[in-house]
């Protein structure tokens, strides 16, 4: 008897359970989404960084290898495709914004992605404080949602960078995944006033919430826009490169915003 009560309680204790996850999705609402449709990417929505960084951030910070075009890019199948490549001497990618386009404050935010392989490879999908321009990184915040650098194979990146941490990767939790490298995945920010969590295909494995708010720790109370791009080389994705592996795709199936 005593076992069988056990069994009821631990069912009605699940159905709850799923009923409050089911609950909880219900509150998040589709506001935006980015299927890469069509043969051009929407200009009304993306922006190109094109070039080196310089002379304003020779190197885009990182002291990164890759030279930013318009031509490493192409969407096919409702997908967008980023090749790095080795042109000669130099290396190409593609790097997107919706600075002052599409900026959200709050949400969940989701991309899935399939990831390149290859030492020196540096795939991302991250978001940038809208008032940069005005206060300066890292005073603006940063969140990386996605990060994955080809020297560590299997570990995926989620951080946070603000002025306490002076921009360093101080509140940040890499993840080893057995396979992540083969087919999509769905990489998700869920973004409040009071915190922000990230998940690895609805998997959980990192929440930041400071006890304390100022603008030195929370500087993620304003819109931030969206970044995704293919750097080569650099602080975080060198030193080695891996000529051989290249040309090497970033593949995004699409991103959704939900508030």
């Amino acid at each position: 008897m005593k076992i069988k009560l056990m069994r009821i309680c631990v069912l009605l204790f699940l159905c709850f359970c799923c009923l409050e996850l089911s609950a909880q999705d219900k509150e998040w609402k589709l506001v935006w989404e980015e299927d890469f449709n069509g043969t051009e990417l929407d200009e009304s929505v993306w922006n190109y960084e094109l070039g080196d960084g310089c002379p304003g951030l020779c190197g885009w910070g990182n002291n990164e290898s890759q030279i930013y075009t318009k031509k490493n890019h192409r969407l096919h199948q409702g997908k967008l495709i980023i090749t790095g490549r080795k042109e000669g001497s130099i290396y190409t990618s593609t790097r997107i914004t919706t600075k002052a386009k599409k900026e959200f404050k709050y949400g969940k935010i989701e991309v899935r992605a399939q990831l390149p392989v290859g030492k020196g490879l540096w795939p991302a999908f991250w978001m940038l404080g809208s008032n940069i321009d005005e206060v300066k990184w890292p005073n603006c915040g940063e969140i990386d949602i996605l990060e994955y650098v080809g020297k560590e194979p299997g570990m995926i990146f989620t951080s946070l960078h603000t002025k306490a941490s002076h921009g360093n990767t101080l509140n940040t939790r890499k993840m080893r995944i057995k396979g992540i490298e083969e087919g999509f995945h769905t990489y998700t920010a869920q973004w409040t006033k009071d915190s922000i969590s990230f998940y690895i295909d609805n998997e959980l494995v990192y929440t930041f919430r400071p006890e304390q708010k100022t603008k030195e720790t929370w500087p993620f109370d304003q819109p931030f826009y969206l970044i995704v791009n293919m750097a080569i080389g650099g602080n975080f994705g060198g030193p080695e490169i891996d000529d051989s592996a290249l040309p090497q795709n970033f593949i995004i199936d699409y991103i959704k915003v939900y508030q």
